[in-house]
C-alpha cells in the first residue's frame, strides 16, 4: 500500500498538469520553491499541513477536497472500495451544522 506523502504528490501533480501550469508557477504562489514542491509531488518530503493547504490554494482546491482525493487513492490502492459516506457524512454534517445554526 503506498504511503500518504506519494499519494498526496501524485494527485498534486495530477492537479498542476490538469491546469497545464509549472511547478514554478504553482510554488510562487504558494510561496515555495520550486525545488520543495517537486520533492512534495515524488513523495520525498513530508510536507507540514501549512505545505500542504498552501500548495492547495495555490492549485485553486481546498484542503478537505485534497484530502479526500488522496483518501480515495488510498482506499482504492488498497484494493478498497471508495467509501461515499466519507464524502456523504462531511455533506450531512456540514448541513447539520449549518441547520443547527439556524
Amino acid at each position: 500500500m503506498p504511503l500518504w506523502r506519494h499519494m498526496l504528490g501524485a494527485e498534486l501533480r495530477r492537479l498542476r498538469h490538469h491546469r497545464g501550469e509549472t511547478l514554478g508557477d504553482i510554488a510562487r504562489r504558494a510561496g515555495i520553491s520550486p525545488q520543495y514542491l517537486s520533492e512534495m509531488e515524488r513523495g520525498s518530503k513530508d510536507a507540514s499541513s501549512e505545505m500542504i493547504a498552501a500548495v492547495a490554494g495555490a492549485l485553486g482546491v481546498t484542503l478537505i477536497d485534497l484530502t479526500l482525493a488522496v483518501a480515495d487513492g488510498l482506499r482504492e490502492a488498497g484494493g478498497q472500495t471508495a467509501a461515499p459516506t466519507a464524502r456523504a457524512a462531511f455533506a450531512v454534517g456540514t448541513a447539520v451544522v449549518f441547520a443547527l445554526a439556524a
